[in-house]
């Protein structure tokens, strides 16, 4: 008997469950998506309002660009659950554009880097993704942890000693309370007691209110006064482009690492589309334009156990509702409270099995060493997309480096009435693999007759090419006959076509 098994629909593969309308019909999973919604609200608050100050610009516009944005990418984005807003990435690239040359510019070049990066969706830039070794996505893992810790340090640092306590508490809670139930997320919990503490027992400490102002009014429509002309895209595009490639990456890894977390696939064209449509909308509202936040999304989707687009959504009504109609209790809320937040969100983030002994015994030294210098180099610069580009750099090199040695060419000599020197080469032949690859062969030693084997090979570049055109030129000026045979399909066309064409083997 045969069996049939039918072909799976290719859309089943990004269907992510629960869906939104499950989540609406089942009461335990809306609680859940709301109660994480309020948390991330309450954790964005000063995080927004610190990114404003690194951007030099109002601490309104990040909370404005912060609603705008979570709101626009639980409808646009390709991974429900990841919550995008303000963040320290975007407010370092285009600081200098409001300090040198005002808000209206600042607006306008979060307008264009919109543009440029639904221009990067629509190219694929989604795509690359896949070239992304594992060693670096670990690597970006570590260092976001790393950087989630380091960035609390500021609010341990000369503080009334009471702080210590109540970071503490709040650790004792985050842990402790997911052992005693799961139903109210352990984030939102601390928040509230230690909040309550705070003002029951009157306790100074710093609170969110301390960190900048909260708005009084909702978001206005705000069209840039800023000349159409070259001179004005000469000086907004080149940090328009770095915007949109550093908030492009940095969500692009934060999807991937919730993909991992949830175990599902998400379409990273939508998202990456999605980013560029929230940032147009952000700018159009005055917003400082922003990408995925790495902690608010785990605080979502590990802390609180987050995973349908309710729960972004309602992290930007949320936020909205906070700071406009509960300003005053939301500034109370010590900031020990979401230290302690960020601090559990770091220890959950970071990869503990990446540098186990036992780990990193097994693990190829290569593959180690890219995972270092990611974590270096984005702990160094603070910034992911630098740490990432140069451990995809590195990677490629190490692999570059590692191949160069599968390749062997062994020698053969059939003695006869007609002597032949019969070579093999063995392995991928690139750049890397070519350069010394006519040292392998004995041309004044040879016989006469010489044939190359290249059917256990594959020619891969130019490199190559001339390498082959170099060895058979070495043999014809000793007046010997050199022929290659077993090329591969593909090898015989790029070799026929570019053989004799390169200048290097003549």
């Amino acid at each position: 008997m045969t069996v049939v098994i039918p072909t799976p629909d290719p859309a089943s593969r990004y269907r992510i469950e629960p869906t939104v309308l499950q989540a609406l019909r089942s009461p335990r999973i809306l609680t859940r998506e709301v109660l994480a919604g309020l948390v991330v609200a309450i954790a964005l608050i000063p995080e927004a309002i610190a990114f404003s100050i690194i951007a030099g610009v109002d601490p309104r516009l990040g909370l404005f660009s912060s609603f705008v944005m979570a709101v626009a990418i639980s409808f646009l984005g390709g991974r429900p659950a990841m919550i995008t807003a303000a963040t320290g990435a975007i407010a370092l690239v285009i600081a200098p554009v409001a300090r040198e040359y005002g808000m209206d510019y600042f607006i306008a070049t979060v307008l264009l880097g919109g543009v440029i990066q639904i221009v990067l969706a629509v190219l694929g830039v989604a795509k690359l993704m896949r070239f992304i070794p594992r060693s670096v996505m670990v690597g970006f893992v570590n260092a976001l942890a790393i950087l989630i810790f380091v960035s609390q340090i500021p609010q341990l640092i000369g503080v009334p000693w009471m702080v210590y306590p109540l970071v503490v508490v709040g650790l004792l809670i985050m842990y402790g309370m997911p052992r005693i139930t799961r139903v109210v997320p352990a984030p939102l919990v601390a928040i509230v007691l230690l909040t309550g503490a705070a003002v029951v027992f009157g306790i100074s400490v710093p609170t969110v209110g301390d960190q900048g102002e909260l708005p009084q009014s909702l978001p206005e429509l705000f069209i840039p006064n800023v000349p159409l002309t070259w001179e004005t895209l000469g000086i907004i595009f080149p940090f328009a482009a770095a915007m949109a490639i550093v908030g492009l990456l940095e969500s692009l890894m934060t999807a991937k690492l919730v993909d991992d977390i949830t175990d599902t696939h998400s379409r990273k064209t939508r998202e990456a589309l999605g980013q560029g449509a929230a940032n147009i909308l952000s700018g159009a509202f005055g917003g400082m334009g922003g990408c995925a936040m790495i902690g608010q999304t785990m605080i979502n989707v590990k802390a609180s156990g987050a995973r349908t687009r309710i729960s972004t959504f309602l992290a930007g009504v949320f936020l909205l509702v906070l700071v406009l109609v509960l300003g005053d209790i939301v500034a109370i809320i010590p900031m020990a409270a979401l230290v302690a937040v960020m601090i559990v969100v770091s220890v959950a983030t970071f990869d503990w099995h990446s540098i186990r002994p036992s780990t990193l015994k097994r693990m190829p030294k290569s593959e180690t060493l890219v995972m270092a210098v990611t974590v270096g180099i984005t702990v160094w610069t603070h910034n992911l997309a630098i740490g990432v580009g140069v451990g995809v750099v590195a990677a490629m090199i190490l692999f570059a480096r590692r191949v160069a040695h599968f390749v062997t060419v062994t020698r053969r000599v059939d003695d006869g009435y007609a002597p032949v020197a019969h070579y093999t080469v063995d392995g991928e032949l690139f750049f890397a693999s070519s350069n010394d690859l006519t040292t392998q062969f004995e041309y004044t030693h040879d016989p006469d007759r010489v044939v190359i084997d290249m059917s256990r090979s594959h020619v891969w570049d130019a490199s190559t090419v001339a390498a082959l055109d170099a060895i058979q030129t070495k043999y014809e000026h000793l007046g010997k006959s050199v022929v290659f045979e077993g090329m591969n399909d593909a090898t015989t066309r790029f070799h026929g076509r570019l053989s004799g064409e390169l200048g290097s083997g003549h």
